[in-house]
């Protein structure tokens, strides 16, 4: 949801439901690896979201290709809440004793780590839609520059990283859905289902052709967009179908 509108404050206290749903998300070794920067304060906000506006013009000049969104809507948000994984608890994870394990258990507690973020960030979402209110998941903060910049205006140490940023506002309109794959893909039982697999090819064409338009579509079905047939070619079954790869075979 990236339409918020204006003329609206939150209070803190509702700002703190939302933080006491993101304290009990689940993280590794119970780590709680993770610390909130709720920006409410309309001049920090700015700054915040000048931040982004920068961030946003470098995918304009060096992502080529990728639907860059104008965060010029930021300017509505009630609040901001920055969440900021801290990297010294990777220690709290499984770490290798043997040399030949400790690049699999580094790398993994890097997966640990980003797994334990994406629950807050989850949390934190789920947490604003039950209050009426509504965000986005800006992932821009994962970039060393714009992560740099947030540093220098938030002031937090060099060990954390602005995983997530999300933007928290009144809904301007009801748009509650948003594209998603059939769920009879999703879900596989009791092994991986080689006919759910999507082809490299549609990985490709997802990618030029619908990626676009996909990524802020408000219809959950992809059969009931207009121009169904001009974006999804000649995949369209499989993008709208159960089985993308009815050969079973998982030649990529």
């Amino acid at each position: 949801m990236r339409r918020f509108e204006p003329g609206h404050t939150i209070e803190r206290e509702l700002l703190l439901k939302i933080a006491e749903a993101a304290r009990w998300a689940p993280t590794g070794a119970n780590s709680q690896c993770f610390d909130l920067v709720i920006v409410d304060e309309p001049q920090m906000r700015e700054q915040v979201l000048d931040v982004f506006l920068a961030q946003s013009n470098r995918l304009i000049d060096h992502v080529k290709g990728f639907p860059a969104v104008k965060k010029t809507y930021m300017a509505n948000t009630v609040a901001i809440i920055v969440v900021l994984a801290d990297e010294r608890w990777k220690a709290a994870f499984p770490n290798a004793t043997s040399t030949e394990w400790a690049q699999e258990y580094r790398e993994n507690n890097e997966r640990i780590l980003l797994a334990s973020i994406g629950a807050v960030i989850e949390n934190v979402q789920l947490a604003v839609t039950a209050v009426g209110l509504t965000s986005a998941w800006l992932s821009g903060g994962g970039e060393d520059k714009t992560n740099d910049d947030l540093k220098q205006l938030l002031g937090y140490p060099p060990c954390m990283r602005a995983v997530g940023t999300i933007p928290i506002g009144y809904p301007e309109k009801d748009l509650a859905s948003r594209y998603r794959r059939p769920l009879a893909q999703v879900v596989h039982w009791n092994r991986y289902e080689p006919e759910k697999f999507r082809p490299d090819a549609m990985v490709a064409h997802y990618i030029a052709e619908v990626r676009p338009f996909a990524m802020y579509r408000q219809v959950e079905d992809a059969n009931e967009w207009e121009d169904a047939d001009r974006r999804l070619g000649a995949w369209r079954q499989a993008f709208t179908g159960g089985l993308p790869n009815p050969s079973g075979r998982l030649k990529t």
